[in-house]
């Protein structure tokens, strides 16, 4: 699997294009909820930073999105998203189900606060 993507652009290009959809719309959720965010590629995947912390990261597999909010962006939704397979700092959101995009924006909203908090 390739890791060295120079852009968010060209890791998206990279999947199907109903894969494709799909991630750019997890990116617009991101970038709404987080303008000031600082976009790359980070761990080979889609990484978001506020306040110089890290914020979000996303990624796509065979059959679902990972998602990373960690830490504490996982456990303060732990109720929301017990219904999602996770693994440590994970959330799997499987293509063969909605994609919710409106939890993934909260989650990022409630990051941004964390981030700034920290910042001070």
């Amino acid at each position: 699997m390739k890791t060295d993507y120079q852009s968010v652009d060209e890791y998206i290009s990279t999947f199907p294009e109903n894969i494709q959809v799909l991630l750019h719309k997890v990116r617009t959720v991101i970038i709404d909820k987080a303008p000031e965010a600082v976009e790359s590629i980070s761990y080979g995947m889609p990484a978001y930073k506020t306040n110089a912390k890290p914020l979000v990261y996303f990624a796509a597999f065979k059959k679902h999105i990972g998602f990373y909010a960690t830490p504490n962006g996982h456990s303060k939704f732990a109720n929301e998203l017990s219904k999602y397979k996770q693994g440590k700092g994970s959330v799997q959101f499987p293509f063969d189900k909605p994609i919710p995009f409106d939890l993934i924006g909260q989650i990022i909203e409630f990051k941004v606060k964390e981030n700034k908090s920290k910042a001070k």
